[in-house]
């Protein structure tokens, strides 16, 4: 170990001590490190890090990127209810915006996958995009971001799930291809490869992945509407797609809005003319109203109103809405209305009907507004 000159924790042997430090939250870190130079140079350590890692304790974290914060993301601690800043992603130009690109976590790490590039205020204005096949991937015990093996194909706005611990990618758009794609792949964290997969039955852009009952969905962004009822799935067990008639009443505007608790408990968010959270009965498939994405109060308004943009994630078994946009109508009748980016976080237990809403700490100042990407990380508990 290499605190040698001074005990980590008066009173108790360095081993135990860092064991005690390593089973702090994440959000707290901040404050620990003002405690004393010691304490600051073991939660930066190697051995902090290492320790955390051969453990398996990753903590649990909400992850977050909103508009207008230059490629920044945020993380919310619900341990600490704390937020805070995650370091910079190395070699990313910040004057250029990611999008259409997915995120998930797998093997205790969070990985952001894919996407496209493009200038915040192109000189150029007929510019086209930079599809990526980028892999980066946030390490929870260093804290740092990496880039891991690049998919075999670059592309934007595809479906991606993790299925028995490996990533599924499939559809979406490239360069030159920007009618949809059939091609899939799969990644192997633990080998930190990609491998191609057989192609879907007919090609998916802006489409979106779940994993349900052991098998990839691919859902398409015509999901919901009377005319498209069916999807593509993949079982990894015999390397299969099939077509399936199912229904799957997810918004086209929110491509973050499906969640899984458990194995199989899916809740989504509807808001094509509604706000309406809805989960899947697992037996028969129909779908069941469970309550509301709250309305947004603000103070000196008259009425409260209905947010758009905002992120919807689960973590430890709740639902989070946060961040978003509302329009702040002018009271006087004149038309006029003004664009609030929001903060806000609720949080409810969809266990329990009819939902409870509670609010949480709201986001850091550098991350408001609508959301571009979110993710959670959750510590897998240990008997």
């Amino acid at each position: 170990m290499e605190f040698v000159n001074q005990a980590i924790i008066p009173g108790l042997p360095d081993d135990l001590a860092l064991r005690c430090l390593a089973k702090v939250s994440h959000g707290y870190h901040g404050l620990l490190e003002t405690v004393s130079k010691k304490w600051r140079n073991v939660i930066r350590s190697s051995d902090y890090s290492n320790y955390k890692a051969k453990e398996g304790w990753c903590g649990n974290w909400l992850f977050v990127l909103t508009e207008g914060s230059n490629g920044h993301w945020a993380a919310y601690d619900p341990e600490a209810d704390i937020w805070h800043s995650l370091p910079k992603i190395p070699g990313v130009d910040y004057d250029w915006q990611h999008y259409g690109f997915s995120c998930v976590s797998v093997c205790n790490k969070f990985l952001v996958i894919g996407g496209s590039y493009a200038p915040y205020d192109p000189v150029f204005p007929e510019q086209k995009p930079l599809i990526t096949n980028n892999v980066l991937e946030f390490d929870p015990f260093e804290k740092q971001w990496t880039w891991v093996a690049s998919m075999r194909l670059p592309r934007s706005h595809f479906a991606c799930s993790v299925v028995s611990g490996k990533v599924y990618v499939a559809g979406g758009r490239t360069s030159s291809c920007t009618t949809g794609l059939s091609l899939a792949e799969v990644y192997d964290p633990m080998k930190d490869k990609w491998e191609d997969l057989p192609p879907m039955p007919s090609p998916q852009m802006d489409c979106l992945g779940l994993s349900y009952k052991g098998k990839l969905y691919i859902l398409s962004d015509q999901v919901g509407l009377p005319d498209q009822t069916t999807s593509e799935v993949f079982n990894p067990s015999d390397r299969t797609w099939c077509t399936v008639d199912d229904i799957w009443p997810f918004s086209r505007a929110m491509h973050l809005a499906v969640q899984v608790i458990g194995d199989d408990q899916v809740y989504t968010v509807v808001d094509l003319g509604e706000s309406s959270i809805k989960t899947r009965d697992t037996e028969n498939g129909e779908w069941r109203h469970v309550g509301s994405v709250p309305s947004v109060v603000l103070p000196n308004h008259p009425r409260p109103l209905e947010s758009f943009g905002h992120g919807f994630a689960a973590l430890r078994g709740e639902l989070y809405i946060f961040g978003g946009k509302v329009l702040k109508w002018d009271p006087s009748g004149t038309g006029r209305f003004e664009i609030v980016k929001l903060g806000l976080v609720r949080v409810c237990d969809p266990s329990f009907t009819p939902l409870k809403w509670k609010e949480t700490r709201p986001m850091c100042s550098s991350a408001h507004g609508s959301i571009i990407g979110c993710g959670s990380l959750e510590e897998e508990s240990h008997p």
